[in-house]
């Protein structure tokens, strides 16, 4: 119903913020990460969602489009509704987030508050190839490539062209980028790390 609203950010706490648009002030469950992307007073445009049930209607606002997309894709895994998908959203950012997701990685989405290893698992499976599209997606500026490094969608796109599946590139590009930086370097661990297992 609700595409956006733009609007003065006129009140925010811990979870919500009221955005005053044409004389009414909307207010909106968010993430950590969107609470951190406003300020008190400046004039914001806000994605939202409107969910609604018999007996809740409840309005999500987020500061990136891409957010707003992962929100959508994380309540339509069932057991998952838009209070817990906004908690998995604030446990961290968008980047590392949709890496976890792209290779796997439950134990980093375990600690997140309240998620369990279940539903983490969950997620994974069903979000973790769309995930790994998102990793080494090109767009515009505040698209999904701001979501990840260049340098890790970079060496993902190089390992993928030696046959290496994405999900298992982007796990190795985001593991070697712990370790090295740059293209080439990652690159260069990855397959160094792949050799050495064989």
């Amino acid at each position: 119903m609700y595409s956006y609203i733009s609007g003065k950010i006129v009140d925010k706490n811990l979870s919500c913020i009221v955005i005053e648009a044409g004389g009414i002030g909307y207010e909106l469950g968010v993430s950590g990460n969107t609470l951190s992307d406003v300020e008190l007073g400046e004039v914001k445009k806000v994605y939202t969602y409107l969910y609604v049930r018999e007996d809740e209607m409840s309005l999500y606002g987020f500061s990136r489009a891409e957010e707003k997309k992962l929100f959508l894709k994380l309540i339509d895994i069932s057991g998952i509704g838009p209070k817990m998908a906004m908690q998995i959203l604030s446990g961290y950012d968008l980047r590392t987030l949709t890496v976890a997701i792209a290779s796997g990685d439950v134990k980093t989405l375990c600690k997140i508050k309240g998620l369990g290893k279940k539903t983490a698992e969950l997620i994974v499976l069903n979000l973790r190839e769309k995930a790994a599209e998102d990793v080494t997606e090109c767009g515009e500026a505040g698209g999904a490539s701001v979501v990840v490094d260049d340098d890790i969608a970079g060496a993902v796109f190089a390992l993928e062209s030696l046959g290496i599946s994405k999900t298992d590139a982007v796990r190795l590009a985001s593991d070697a980028s712990k370790a090295v930086s740059g293209v080439e370097n990652i690159i260069s661990y990855c397959l160094k790390n792949l050799n050495s297992g064989r």
